[in-house]
């Protein structure tokens, strides 16, 4: 065997493994499994406290609803935001630090992290990053990636930039056209549970059209109920996560 055959032999024979580390960490989009095994990474805090997040924004046909109400209700929730969507709505991003939520990311396009590679998914969420930090004039902590799948390659990336990654421990499925005000509320309120984070959606950009009214119908309901037991509602900087820029194992989780 000629030493080129030889080499393409090689790599051929290393894909498989190459592309399972890669995928590795794809076991943390099971939601029971990694709530039990991954609780930091699920966003599992204090259990006096529920996080309130929001994913897909900024949205001007949208985002502004969700800050009023909460607002009204004198709350303060995390909001992961589209670095593109970021840039064209700077504005909108500086009032929502200025009304004392919390902004993170949530990667610069909307595009599954299993269909990049490390040098493409640590440029998106480098750009994205970058393009947050110069709006609110410091640098994000907090990453979400899209549809929740992370990689190795993300962990890799998110340790370079110095971005906690957190996922959720409940949502509302808000994004389905079937969803409703009632749908949501007892999706979320079916998983939720002292120290967890909910995730919901203040735009429609990936979800189906007018998905976010919805959001908005149920959330005043969700907050009573959070109320109602005696949490306490906020941020992610609030939740009581330490920090984790760790890279995990095969399994996905932190050693």
């Amino acid at each position: 065997m000629t030493t080129a055959r030889l080499a393409r032999s090689l790599v051929c024979a290393a894909l498989p493994a190459l592309a399972l580390a890669h995928a590795a960490p794809f076991v943390s989009t099971l939601g029971p499994l990694r709530n039990r095994l991954m609780p930091r990474l699920a966003g599992q805090g204090r259990t006096d406290h529920v996080a309130l997040t929001f994913d897909d924004g900024p949205d001007p046909l949208s985002t502004p609803f969700f800050l009023r109400l909460l607002d009204e209700r004198g709350i303060r929730a995390t909001f992961f935001l589209l670095g593109s969507a970021a840039v064209r709505d700077a504005g909108l991003v500086r009032e929502m630090g200025a009304a004392g939520h919390e902004i993170a990311l949530h990667g610069w396009a909307h595009r599954p992290l299993l269909l990049r590679g490390p040098r493409s998914t640590y440029d998106d969420l480098a750009r994205a990053r970058g393009a947050v930090a110069d709006i609110t004039g410091g640098p994000p902590r907090l990453f979400r990636p899209p549809y929740g799948v992370m990689t190795t390659a993300a962990h890799l990336a998110a340790r370079r930039l110095g971005l906690t990654p957190v996922l959720w421990t409940c949502w509302g499925e808000d994004w389905r056209a079937r969803a409703t005000p009632q749908t949501v509320h007892r999706t979320v309120t079916a998983d939720l549970r002292g120290g967890g984070t909910i995730l919901l959606h203040d735009s429609d950009c990936t979800s189906a059209p007018c998905s976010w009214r919805n959001t908005l119908g149920a959330l005043p309901r969700i907050l009573d109920t959070c109320q109602d037991t005696g949490w306490q509602i906020g941020p992610l900087r609030d939740h009581g996560i330490p920090p984790a820029n760790r890279v995990p194992n095969l399994t996905g989780r932190y050693t």
